[in-house]
């Protein structure tokens, strides 16, 4: 496989010292990346229609609305682990800071449990295995919090 991938790079190499991508239709101009070359022709004008009005598929919004709040379940736990740095370093009673973080991983881990479940419903809803998304570990959620690694 590797032979046959550097052949192509080589000729791929030796057309464009040749000049041969020089004059190529459209060559400078955006890309047109409305079209999706993998959508079914029979629905491509439903989708243009669902894509021109503003909106998109059922299943993509949902995905959408995970993504954004696992996104502010994540900003939410992290403010609550940096005030719980700080507070520490403030000499706060540490009984109170420790309880407030158990509070807000509770917190965190009863939205990820909802949202686990979401996403179960939206990996049933999608067309093809390949855009189902994977349930969101709280524990692993909870060590990039940590190690700063958000």
């Amino acid at each position: 496989m590797k032979k046959y991938q550097r052949a192509i790079d080589e000729q791929i190499r030796r057309a464009m010292e040749e000049g041969q991508f020089e004059n190529l239709p459209g060559k400078g101009e955006p890309l047109d990346l409305s079209i999706n070359p993998h959508e079914d022709p029979a629905w491509s004008l439903a989708y243009q229609a669902i894509r021109s009005s503003g909106h998109t598929l059922p299943w993509i919004e949902k995905r959408q609305q995970i993504e954004e709040e696992l996104e502010v379940a994540r900003q939410n736990l992290k403010r609550a682990w940096e005030w719980r740095a700080s507070a520490l370093t403030q000499a706060e009673t540490s009984e109170f800071v420790k309880s407030e973080w158990q509070r807000a991983q509770t917190d965190f881990r009863k939205k990820i449990t909802a949202l686990n479940k979401r996403i179960f419903d939206y990996n049933l809803a999608v067309p093809s295995d390949q855009f189902q998304r994977r349930k969101i570990d709280a524990e692993a959620e909870f060590e990039r919090i940590k190690s700063g690694t958000d």
